[in-house]
């Protein structure tokens, strides 16, 4: 029972990180920060099961994150109200061709990180979006205006 403890406690330690760290940052992995992943990913496995090298443990472990996992995806489905806080929500970005300043700071993004994007997606300038949205998987979506 120990390790299904340390599973659900580690699971939503893990959930609220995700969150903290945002959106740009999963979505963009560096070299550095997938060894990072990698390194929590075993601190994670020696926290859960401390000293337990069993099958036994390994399957409560894996078993009962797995779980939490199907919990919190059935919750975000059923209870709209929460999913803002499980799943995040898009965010604009710019809004006719006018990087909104407030939101890429809360965001820790900057204008050139926009830019480079929007170039990848073979938008020249950013004056040419009518809207740019920051989506929950952390990729930006672009709407370009139309010519009149």
């Amino acid at each position: 029972m120990d390790i299904v403890l340390r599973a659900t406690v580690i699971f939503f330690l893990i959930l609220f990180l995700t969150r903290v760290v945002g959106r740009r940052e999963l979505s963009s992995l560096q070299p550095f920060d997938l060894i990072l992943l990698i390194v929590m990913g075993d601190l994670v496995q020696q926290g859960v099961t401390q000293s337990d090298f069993s099958l036994t443990g390994s399957v409560l472990a894996i078993g009962t994150i797995g779980l939490l996992t199907v919990f919190v995806s059935y919750a975000s489905f059923k209870l709209p109200r929460i999913r803002p806080i499980l799943d995040g929500e898009p965010v604009i970005i710019v809004q006719d061709g006018e990087v909104i300043e407030r939101n890429l700071c809360r965001e820790r993004l900057t204008r050139e990180e926009v830019a480079e994007e929007a170039r990848q997606q073979q938008i020249a300038s950013l004056e040419d979006v009518q809207w740019a949205v920051l989506e929950s998987n952390g990729k930006i979506s672009f709407i370009p205006k139309r010519s009149s």
